[in-house]
């Protein structure tokens, strides 16, 4: 091999090394940022949770579109802070709303500034006994809730930031009855849309659903070992009953 030929081996390597290593770098940065969004609810930190988003960012949740940074404000410091904190941008006494990020995996995309992350949530929450309001929102409860985050993410100005949060809950319980118990619909879906909720989705999803139901949020990335898409059978039967015994 002449010189100039290992020359042009050596750049291809440091171009390929370089390439790489951009990609665990943003890969990094986004599972921090994901992290960060869990933290950041967490302890009701509703201002700076909506300054993570970019300015045409969204958030799909509990099948309904809050779309760009009024809807993003809307849904977190409107309608969540309200509710939750009575207002303060902050933890308060008596409520708890735990959000681990659990399970990430993220996937830089060719372009270098688009990514999508797939990753779940073990919630925690409820409110004390000695700190619960009148509302029925607001009175003494404490639950589980699990959901999956299907998010794709920018970087804006040399920084990744959430574009889109696509959080969609599977499951909760009441602690004291657990999941075998929950009752269909356990919160609500929204029906009314922005202005006439004005605190509600820009859009409703309707493609949506809560345990007991059980279906398989879609994959934003193929199986890695065969190249095809990840889908499941849906369920068409009717429960055994008899055969369920033994």
């Amino acid at each position: 091999m002449s010189d100039t030929d290992r020359l042009a081996a050596l750049e291809s390597q440091v171009a390929d090394l370089a390439r790489r290593v951009t990609v665990t770098e943003d890969e990094l940065a986004i599972r921090k940022l994901q992290h960060l969004y869990g933290y950041l609810i967490d302890k009701c930190l509703y201002n700076e949770t909506v300054d993570l988003f970019t300015p045409d960012g969204e958030v799909r949740f509990f099948g309904g579109v809050w779309k760009g940074q009024h809807g993003v404000r809307r849904l977190y410091v409107e309608r969540f802070q309200a509710r939750f904190t009575y207002g303060n941008n902050g933890p308060i006494d008596g409520f708890l709303l735990d959000h681990p990020q659990i399970q990430d995996i993220i996937n830089v995309q060719p372009d270098g500034v688009t990514a999508f992350g797939r990753a779940r949530s073990m919630m925690q929450a409820g409110r004390h006994k000695d700190y619960e309001g009148d509302a029925p929102h607001l009175k003494a409860r404490q639950w589980w809730e699990g959901g999956i985050y299907e998010n794709t993410y920018k970087k804006v100005d040399g920084t990744w930031r959430l574009h889109i949060l696509n959080y969609m809950p599977q499951w909760h319980a009441d602690f004291e009855t657990g999941w075998a118990h929950t009752p269909h619909e356990y919160v609500p879906f929204p029906k009314v849309t922005y202005p006439t909720d004005p605190t509600g989705p820009d859009e409703l999803i309707t493609d949506h659903w809560l345990w007991p139901t059980h279906k398989l949020v879609p994959f934003h990335m193929p199986h890695p070992v065969t190249g095809e898409e990840i889908v499941a059978q849906r369920w068409q039967g009717d429960i055994d009953r008899e055969n369920a015994k033994g």
